[in-house]
């Protein structure tokens, strides 16, 4: 196969897990999209956690919330978990790196808020002890997963929200969820301001 061929194969692979996503997962963005909303209206927060890629999304829903959108509108009350190095740092340090976003949770997480957990496989540690600190908060959590949601799945509460992408490969699961986070963004803006 030549790179050109390739290139073509991966954009059809990725339309693909799209195409399937967007029949699985077109209630559960909603559900969470609301859940979100009630909460800020409440005067809660959304925290937001992941690691590597999945820290990269935690950060651009954050700065989607904080900054804007597609449209004008105040900054909404967000923060992600993997943005300060030396909270890091002295936290996997001293204690353990599974603690690194659990730690920042109880110290930061007030009852009511939400918690985006990002995990492409369900399996990261840090992300699963972040949505065991915040449900001992009595935080909310909404959970980015992917495969067969991993361990996170299972830590889910009735009154939490799961997006899993129908992927089993690490890079389909991420384009989900970037496409999620948007499809986020957007519901949340749309319930504050109406329809653009």
């Amino acid at each position: 196969m030549n790179l050109t061929d390739r290139v073509q194969q991966l954009f059809n692979d990725s339309i693909q897990t799209k195409m399937q996503a967007q029949a699985d997962l077109a209630g559960p963005i909603a559900r969470a999209a609301e859940l979100m909303v009630s909460r800020m209206l409440d005067g809660s927060k959304i925290m937001s956690c992941g690691n590597g890629g999945s820290a990269a999304d935690a950060q651009h829903f954050s700065s989607e919330m904080l900054n804007r959108f597609e449209r004008e509108r105040p900054g909404l009350p967000a923060m992600a978990l993997s943005t300060d190095s030396s909270t890091l740092t002295s936290i996997a340090n001293d204690y353990d790196y599974d603690e690194v976003f659990a730690k920042q949770v109880r110290a930061l997480g007030q009852p009511g808020d939400v918690l985006l957990a990002i995990s492409t496989s369900g399996e990261s540690p840090n992300v699963n002890a972040a949505v065991e600190a915040a449900h001992e908060r009595e935080m909310y959590v909404v959970a980015l997963s992917g495969k067969d949601g991993g361990r996170l799945a299972s830590l889910l509460r009735e009154e939490d929200r799961e997006i899993r992408a129908p992927s089993e490969t690490t890079a389909r699961i991420q384009e989900v969820h970037l496409l999620a986070i948007h499809c986020l963004c957007d519901l949340i803006d749309q319930q504050l301001l109406g329809s653009p």
